[in-house]
């Protein structure tokens, strides 16, 4: 049995959908989680994987688990190791983040993950396609993408290619200890993305280039500053790593990451 953590997630709900399909038992976890927000027959447990009382039955029966964690899990004294211990036996697949391997986060919750399960497998992915819903209201109100350093492009990836890179990692053998930086098929800028989400739309977007100023004053508004500033410098003045094409989506799937063109496409009707 798979448990899948940050199930209704931009990840995890592609992930429960794609392990489901494979006839896999899956419990998908989430603080807020009804029966209704998944596929029939996945069992789902509201859990606060930052409160520990109760996680062991979160994780009871569980062989493989899907572990995601966030900056409100450790704001809130969210303790990894125990979540593992927690777990038991069970392989952990963590979705991590590219900036542990860049310098850019710490790598505490990698490092308590690997010194606690001797079976287990980082993600680490860029930046996400689905950041771009930020920009729909200005996109269904004005038609209008707002953002700084508009012609610096980096690869983001969609994030139903993370939840299929997970589901092929908890489900093949010969994966643990492993790290994979998952990124999408190719650079993009703000500006190539919102040319490509008018294309999906049918009518032109207008491109209006933030200065770094602007964009901090709009971030801290759901931002830690520290989380700010870190996500001012990737999109800015990124390092060449975080510039570069991964392979690893290709090595896991047999198949490149799909492109932001296709992401936007898929989910055009959230911009109209």
């Amino acid at each position: 049995m798979i448990v899948v953590t940050g199930a209704t997630g931009n990840v995890g709900r592609p992930l429960v959908e794609n392990l489901v399909a494979a006839g896999e038992e899956v419990t998908a976890v989430a603080r807020r989680i009804s029966p209704s927000d998944m596929p029939e027959g996945v069992r789902t447990v509201r859990a606060d994987l930052a409160r520990t009382e109760g996680l062991k039955e979160v994780f009871a029966g569980a062989d493989r688990v899907f572990l995601l964690t966030s900056g409100e899990f450790l704001a809130a004294g969210g303790d990894v190791a125990e979540v593992v211990t927690a777990a038991g036996d069970a392989e952990i697949v963590l979705l991590s983040s590219q900036g542990v391997a860049t310098g850019r986060h710490a790598p505490a919750f990698e490092e308590a993950v690997k010194a606690t399960s001797p079976k287990w497998t980082v993600l680490q992915p860029g930046g996400f396609a689905s950041n771009a819903f930020q920009w729909a209201p200005a996109i269904r109100a004005d038609r209008v993408v707002a953002a700084p350093f508009g012609d610096v492009a980096l690869p983001v990836i969609d994030p139903a290619d993370i939840a299929d890179v997970a589901a092929a990692v908890l489900r093949e053998p010969g994966h643990h200890g492993r790290t994979y930086v998952l990124t999408g098929p190719e650079p993009i800028s703000p500006r190539r993305q919102a040319a490509d989400l008018g294309d999906a739309l049918g009518e032109p977007l207008r491109f209006a280039e933030l200065s770094e100023d602007e964009a901090r004053a709009a971030m801290t508004e759901f931002m830690p500053p520290v989380v700010v500033e870190a996500t001012l410098s990737i999109l800015g003045r990124p390092t060449e790593e975080e510039r570069r094409v991964s392979p690893d989506v290709e090595k896991v799937l047999g198949r490149p990451g799909r492109t932001f063109a296709e992401w936007a496409a898929r989910n055009a009707a959230a911009f109209k």
